[in-house]
């Protein structure tokens, strides 16, 4: 084994004290007040974009920029790549660990563990890389305060719950540091238990709210995926075509390129099986391949490769499970850090290092494209497996701070697993400093997004760049 500061030997692992120096001496080269600094500088958001869009499936981009074209937030839930290219700009702290890479509010979510809780956690990996810590922590403030204003909050109240979530995410990263390897390694939130720890301080209507949430996303599985997504043809389900959104392969192929692409998909599946643990594989093989279609996920995602495809077990039960195509995380530009034979294998090992637990049918695959023959890399998981998610512009305040301080503790945990919680505790220490550099750095941030949000739309009004409205 080669030793290095980040992957050291069972035998020369630095103590807690010297680690949390660590972060000491990088708080005394970067102080927590240098985090709030955003310094506009000439560059263009749509120039990015545009180059994002030259990998992407041409008759999709147009929806991508409707999708962003329709708010400020829906705009920066897109916009991941011009974020780290202006936080690459930025002064960093230097401590590293396993990012998310796209930490926004709408990225964190619900889904069922294969010991069938629903549990809360990060849900969004296609970006994951390693790098700064502070990167995913921006990323999330700054959605908040994007939220608080297309909600209708006033800067106080906006500053209030940015400082609360900054504060949330020190609290439990010092808390974390406090602990021992296998309790830090085991944290997660349990959806069900943090409804009952918050009954004091939620009002009847607005458990009420969340129960309904907790109880939709239990109703979402391949059975009810399955009564959305397909009707009944000679006996048999089809996936409903639904164009551009969701295409079924017959109608994105001739007869004979369809069959072609069917027996391309049985392949793919064959491929990714080898990427599960033998006792998933024992259960994959119960299930046999029935019909597959495109479909449009995200409002980033939008324009890459995604597909569902359908299986059926001996009894006729359904499993829906998607493939996605990973690309290069767009961090990779930006920060130095480890390369992948497989995107896909990227995706799935910074998952399953940042998530509590992970999808059973979480692997990746790599084939020719369906269409151009073009290699692609992808990440196959379940589509629907008690998944749901909050929807942020229903919030008010005091739901969104306390949302926003629930996203902020499980992006700790995901980054006290992942990285040197140690070091990251020294860095954030005991005062209140960390938290009044976020609260200035979202504000900052939120007025640069109007300003790209603005570009965008003026872009699509003067015809430089063509959107679908309303997809």
């Amino acid at each position: 084994m080669t030793e290095s500061p980040e992957n050291p030997s069972l035998d020369t692992l630095p103590s807690r004290a010297e680690r949390v120096e660590r972060g000491v001496a990088a708080r005394r080269r970067t102080p927590a007040a240098a985090l709030a600094v955003y310094e506009p500088r000439p560059r263009s958001a749509l120039d990015l974009l545009e180059r994002q869009a030259a990998t992407r499936i041409p008759e999709l981009v147009p929806v991508r920029y409707g999708r962003m074209a329709d708010s400020p937030f829906a705009y920066y839930r897109g916009a991941a790549l011009v974020m780290a290219d202006d936080l690459s700009h930025s002064p960093t702290t230097g401590l590293h660990t396993q990012l998310c890479g796209d930490a926004h509010l709408s990225n964190f979510g619900l889904f069922a563990t294969p010991e069938r809780q629903l549990a809360f956690d990060v849900n969004d990996f296609d970006e994951t890389y390693p790098g700064p810590f502070e990167w995913d922590l921006k990323r999330l403030v700054a959605s908040l305060a994007v939220a608080g204003r297309g909600n209708g909050f006033g800067r106080k109240q906006r500053k209030r719950i940015v400082r609360a979530c900054a504060a949330e995410y020190r609290e439990t990263m010092l808390y974390q540091a406090g602990r021992a390897e296998l309790p830090v390694w085991y944290t997660h939130i349990d959806a069900a238990t943090q409804l009952g720890e918050l009954r004091d301080v939620l009002d009847s209507s607005t458990r009420k709210r969340i129960r309904k949430v907790l109880d939709k996303s239990w109703g979402r599985d391949s059975v009810q995926a399955l009564s959305k997504l397909t009707v009944l043809v000679d006996g048999r389900p089809r996936i409903v075509s639904m164009p551009p959104l969701v295409v079924p392969v017959e109608e994105l192929f001739t007869a004979s390129g369809a069959d072609q692409v069917h027996q391309g998909l049985i392949e793919r599946l064959l491929g990714y099986r080898d990427t599960l643990p033998p006792n998933r594989q024992v259960l994959l093989d119960r299930f046999e391949f029935v019909e597959a279609a495109r479909k449009v996920v995200g409002v980033g995602s939008v324009g890459t490769q995604a597909w569902i495809l359908l299986l059926r077990g001996a009894g006729d039960d359904p499993l829906f499970l998607q493939a996605k195509e990973a690309q290069r995380s767009i961090l990779a530009d930006y920060v130095d850090g480890p390369s992948f034979a497989n995107e896909g294998e990227r995706v799935v090992a910074g998952q399953r290092l940042m998530q509590a637990a992970s999808d059973i049918f979480l692997g990746w695959q790599r084939g020719a494209d369906l269409n151009e023959g073009t290699q692609r890399d992808f990440y196959i998981r379940q589509l629907r497996d008690g998944k749901g998610s909050i929807v942020v512009e229903t919030l008010n305040p005091d739901l969104l701070a306390l949302y926003g301080r629930l996203c902020a503790r499980v992006l700790a945990h995901a980054h006290a697993r992942a990285g040197d919680r140690f070091a990251i505790a020294g860095y954030l220490g005991s005062d209140d400093a960390f938290d009044d550099a976020l609260r200035g750095f979202a504000e900052a941030y939120a007025d640069q997004n109007e300003q790209d949000h603005a570009a965008l739309r003026r872009a699509i009004d003067d015809g430089r760049v063509t959107a679908r409205l309303g997809m």
